[in-house]
This record gives structure tokens, sequence and C-alpha cells, in this order.
């Protein structure tokens, strides 16, 4: 009898939500030093700043049967306090095994701004990788400006709002299915 490797299991679909347990927010924090400080080398160390005192996470959870599984993808947002209205998304991060689901990404984004639209948000912005502009192009969002950060080419990008309209219940978020290959 010839048995055939076992393929690893993959979702079908994700929780994209506020971080709100402890855990979460540990494994989007965990997550963002796996690909900002190990895989693209941005930072030393730590990724954390400044921001993270007062920025709300949100992450991307893998189900298992109904249950959450683990954090695969994070994001972080955050009111600009001398600028009521204006939000500002960062430190968007999905884990390598997970970033061909393209519904992550728009997931995490849409929970972002949506949830920002909710509390108030006049304008919504991100530095965004070149790399990732076409997906965010794609999303309704505009590139403001061409700008070198860290060392990598980014754009400031800002979001159309009428795109996105308020989520009001973030904490539950919304759910996303990943596409059958």
């Amino acid at each position: 009898m010839i048995l055939e490797p076992v393929p690893p299991y993959r979702p079908s679909h994700f929780h994209v939500k506020f971080a709100i347990a402890p855990w979460e927010r540990r494994a989007c924090a965990a997550l963002r030093r796996q690909v900002f400080c190990t895989e693209q080398g941005i930072f030393a160390d730590d990724d954390c700043d400044a921001i993270d005192v007062h920025a709300i996470p949100i992450c991307a959870l893998s189900t298992l049967g109904a249950d959450a599984d683990a954090v695969v993808g994070t994001v972080r947002i955050h009111e600009m306090v001398e600028r009521p209205g204006e939000w500002w998304g960062s430190r968007l991060a999905v884990a390598k095994p997970f970033r061909s689901a393209a519904a992550l990404g728009t997931g995490l984004i849409q929970v972002a701004v949506s949830s920002a639209h909710a509390r108030g948000c006049t304008r919504f912005l991100a530095h965004v990788q070149e790399r990732n502009v076409p997906l965010f192009q794609a999303l309704h969002w505009a590139s403001l400006d061409a700008v070198d950060l860290h060392g990598r080419p980014h754009h400031l990008m800002q979001a159309d709002l009428a795109a996105y309209p308020p989520m009001h219940d973030p904490e539950h978020g919304l759910v996303t299915f990943r596409k059958a290959a």
C-alpha cells in the first residue's frame, strides 16, 4: 500500500475582529515581530512604538471547527490625538502560510477602516509598502505620495470612506472565506 502525503490543514474561513483577549494581543505582537523584524528586517528586535499605547489591534483568526485556533493576520488602528477624525492604520501583517488568502488582507483592511468610520473617522490614512499598493487600490484607496520609510519604498494612501460603511460591532467583526484552490 502506498500512502500519499496528507496536505496541511487549511481553514476555510477566518474571523477578523478587534483583538480583545490577552492571548490575541500577544499573538498579534508576536506575528508583527515575525514579519517586520525576522522576515523583513525592518526593525532589530521589536517593532513596538509609542503608537501601541493607544492603538487598537485587530486580528484575523484561523478556525478549527468553530473555534479560534491562531492569529494569522493583524493590523492596528489609531486616531491622531492632535487631528480628531483622522485615523491611521499600520503594521498590517499576515503569517507567511496564509498570504495567498487575499481575503485576510482584505478583511483586516475592511474591519480597520469600517470600525474607525463608526468612531467618527473623516479621513483614514496608511503608509503602504509599494508591493501592496495594487491591493489597496483595488480596495478603493488612492495613493497621495510616494515616500521612503525604514529604507523601503512606501505610498501614503487614503481610503475612500464611502466604500467602508461604519462597523459598529468590531469586537465581533466579520468572517472571510478562503477561495478554493
